[in-house]
């Protein structure tokens, strides 16, 4: 490899964002968040940064720790099944403002080039349909495969308002029989060991009578809405747990994390609501196990337990405690593994 190629490699090149939405999945197939970075360079402050890019190097290296440590080699094919418009960001999802579904989908290509630039995407018309193939531009070796899983699982999250039936072919073999392939893709199919990596849209399958054409995007368009606004929602849960985790004393109060998410109380708090949640239930529940495990593990004072989850007392804590667990600190404590010293 030049010098060249080298400095190419280190330079910034795919949004953090892709990669946060990875350590969580990964982390769903029992593989934790340091396991899978190690090597890589990455921690939680490049994580979290909104504006923060990978590199090649470091990409590469999170993929070459996922590929091995993986049990399911259809995992990576799932996970780009996650990334659909509202994963891709709002930019993404401006698409739906696009009528022709040809030049939806080349509106869906062209932005992955940008979004995802590690796979060279080709786009052809056949009839009344579409091929998309990748190219390995990166020389990605033994992770190709699991690269261009990612790309086509992507691909189909975000073609499916248009397409129903696709046709993948891969130009490498699974030691899976087909059908546990097929049954993550409703109604399509699934080949390998093909000449290329592509994917077959017949979108003649899909035809929509012109005067039903606005109202089959309106439809598409309501139904992406309902997605961006659940992983919207969703991501905001995961940020207030993470706040309040990370200070569960006074600091997590609603106004004092609302103010360091950048957002209104009143925006959190109905953020929560329409998932289910209250900041009230969420700031109890970690409080909760935080208390639990002081009590237990722990030989910690009570009066610095009670100071330490943010109430103004001991008496305070033992009140809220007790309405949480039907049982008082002094009895858990009592009846804990934990001794003074």
């Amino acid at each position: 490899m030049g010098q060249s190629e080298h400095l190419a490699y280190d330079m910034p090149l795919v949004s953090a964002r892709y990669a946060r939405r990875f350590v969580r999945f990964m982390g769903g197939k029992g593989i934790g968040q340091q396991t899978l970075l190690d090597g890589s360079g990455l921690d939680d402050a490049v994580l979290n940064n909104p504006d923060a890019f990978l590199s090649m190097k470091q990409v590469t290296a999170i993929l070459k720790q996922a590929d091995w440590l993986v049990q399911d080699e259809r995992a990576a094919f799932q996970f780009g099944q996650e990334l659909n418009l509202p994963a891709h960001g709002l930019v993404g999802y401006a698409f739906l403002g696009q009528r022709d579904p040809k030049k939806l989908i080349h509106a869906i290509v062209q932005y992955l080039r940008v979004s995802l630039p590690i796979m060279d995407i080709e786009l052809t018309s056949q009839g009344e349909g579409m091929a998309i193939r990748l190219h390995d531009t990166w020389r990605l070796g033994p992770l190709r495969a699991f690269m261009s899983k990612i790309y086509m699982g992507s691909i189909y999250a975000l073609s499916l308002p248009l397409c129903r039936h696709f046709i993948f072919e891969f130009d490498f073999p699974t030691a899976r029989p087909v059908s546990d392939w097929n049954a993550l893709v409703s109604d399509s199919e699934m080949h390998f060991d093909k000449a290329h990596t592509q994917v077959l849209m017949p979108l003649s399958g899909r035809k929509v009578p012109e005067d039903d054409v606005g109202l089959a995007y309106a439809i598409a368009r309501t139904r992406l809405e309902e997605q961006l606004k659940s992983a919207i929602h969703g991501e905001l849960v995961t940020q207030v747990r993470e706040q309040i985790i990370n200070n569960p004393g006074r600091g997590s109060s609603l106004e004092k994390i609302a103010m360091r998410l950048g957002m209104s109380t009143r925006s959190v708090r109905n953020h929560l609501v329409e998932s289910g949640y209250s900041f009230r239930e969420i700031r109890n529940d970690i409080r909760e196990t935080f208390a639990t495990l002081y009590l237990t593990d722990t030989s910690v004072a009570l009066d610095v337990i009670a100071d330490k989850l943010g109430f103004s007392d001991q008496a305070s804590f033992t009140r809220a405690y007790r309405s949480w667990t039907g049982k008082t600190p002094g009895d858990v404590r009592r009846n804990g593994p934990a001794q003074s010293s």
